[in-house]
């Protein structure tokens, strides 16, 4: 006899339809909502309900064709998000309905290194996003949040606050009384900053806003430098540490910016290489003659994700989130983006 109770709710899950956003063309007024169907999970398959996103810079190079013109559109944007588990496959062990819960950025790199294929699985590159009511995920890209953040605070951990822990906890093991230099008022530099001073480390500050300095100061930055009006900050960096040079830089800028780091950074110090937000060329002399550490980061792995978020729910961090706008204002929370006139995060909500 047919189970004609299950069929229907089957039927009624499959036919529901939800709001998702799709770029359409790479223009960043061309992010339009659509109505797509709510699939079932099956087998390992999670249904997540999408309560908040986050934006970072890659979006905005997403969104304009500077990230990659092979990118296949139309695409829904977005890699960061947080939500809550309505429905799983009949094989899922690791997460229950009503978990809060984030997907890992690259939604295949559970631990180890990262490949070619995991690169692949990075949410709204090649592969459609979060800026969608809701989203079918396999149970093993999933970290559950910290219980003491929002769902807002929550969504804004996937890319920039796991980039800050790869590239200063995993790579640089940053240990109290270390020196940490980290630059502007960004996701991944807001984070860096929390996660230095939660391992006991000093901090120096880069912004060119005084406005902002002065609440870097507030979160604990010992030292802060105005890079529009002293250029050479470098120097104020190795005044700062007696001649030595910071132990980690948090290096944003890239080719623009990198020089100066060499030069105030230690021997024998880290820089992570998290950002290429300045055109320029690099002189690579200093890093052999320093012994520099030089090492790409490229946002990590659910494994530190999940340590990460150990870390976060027993120091209390509690992320910094600028402006909150509703997921329709998408065009307008980007554009605000690209000003720079945000300190810490932007989010969207359902």
């Amino acid at each position: 006899m047919t189970d004609t109770t299950s069929s229907t709710a089957t039927t009624t899950a499959n036919a529901s339809i939800y709001k998702a956003f799709q770029l359409g063309s790479f223009k960043l007024a061309d992010i339009k909502a659509s109505e797509k169907p709510r699939l079932k999970p099956h087998g390992t398959q999670v249904l997540m309900r999408v309560k908040a996103v986050s934006l970072n810079f890659r979006d905005i190079m997403v969104a304009k064709g500077i990230y990659s013109k092979a990118i296949p559109l139309p695409l829904v944007p977005l890699s960061d998000g947080a939500g809550e588990v309505v429905e799983i496959g009949g094989s899922v062990t690791r997460v229950k309905v009503g978990d809060r819960v984030s997907p890992n950025f690259m939604t295949a790199w559970h631990a180890g290194e990262v490949t070619n294929e995991i690169a692949k699985t990075a949410l709204g590159g090649f592969i459609d996003g979060m800026l969608q009511e809701y989203v079918l995920v396999d149970q093993n890209a999933l970290v559950k949040i910290p219980e003491h953040l929002s769902f807002e605070e929550a969504a804004t951990l996937p890319c920039a606050a796991v980039t800050a822990w790869h590239g200063l906890v995993v790579n640089g093991k940053v240990k109290a009384g270390d020196t940490v230099l980290v630059m502007g008022t960004g996701g991944v530099s807001i984070f860096a900053l929390q996660l230095a001073r939660l391992a006991g480390a000093t901090v120096i500050a880069t912004s060119s806003s005084e406005a902002k300095l002065a609440r870097l100061k507030e979160m604990g930055a010992a030292h802060t430098i105005n890079y529009k009006t002293d250029e050479n900050w470098d120097e104020q960096v190795l005044a700062f540490t007696g001649g030595e040079g910071v132990d980690h830089i948090i290096e944003v800028g890239g080719a623009g910016t990198l020089d100066r780091s060499l030069k105030s950074i230690r021997m024998g110090g880290h820089i992570a290489l998290i950002g290429v937000l300045a055109s320029g060329q690099v002189n690579p002399i200093p890093i052999l003659m320093k012994s520099v550490n030089v090492h790409g980061v490229f946002v990590g792995s659910r494994a530190m994700f999940e340590d990460m978020n150990r870390a976060i729910y027993a120091g209390g961090l509690k992320p910094v989130i600028d402006k909150v706008f509703k997921a329709d204002q998408i065009v307008e929370a980007l554009e605000y983006m690209e000003s720079g006139k945000h300190f810490g995060k932007i989010v969207l909500t359902f």
